[in-house]
């Protein structure tokens, strides 16, 4: 009684895979034509733009603390 529920399961998930595959390269079908084909893409006029985030200042590691007799005797 298994069996029927799994390969149902096992069909639903490799037609989704498929339809997610297809809508993937419905948009760049025609790169991939023209890779094929050993042409050159076409241009579409994007232009990269790299974002980062601004580096940190460091910040000056405050030297260790030296024991005073008031701080020992409050120990």
């Amino acid at each position: 009684m298994l069996a029927p529920f799994a390969t149902l399961v096992f069909l639903t998930a490799i037609w989704l895979a498929a339809v997610v595959v297809s809508r993937i390269f419905a948009g760049s079908g025609a790169r991939i034509a023209a890779a094929l084909h050993g042409e050159a893409p076409a241009s579409t006029g994007t232009s990269l733009v790299i974002r980062s985030r601004p580096a940190r200042a460091r910040i000056a590691r405050r030297q260790p603390m030296r024991a005073q007799p008031q701080l020992r005797a409050a120990a």
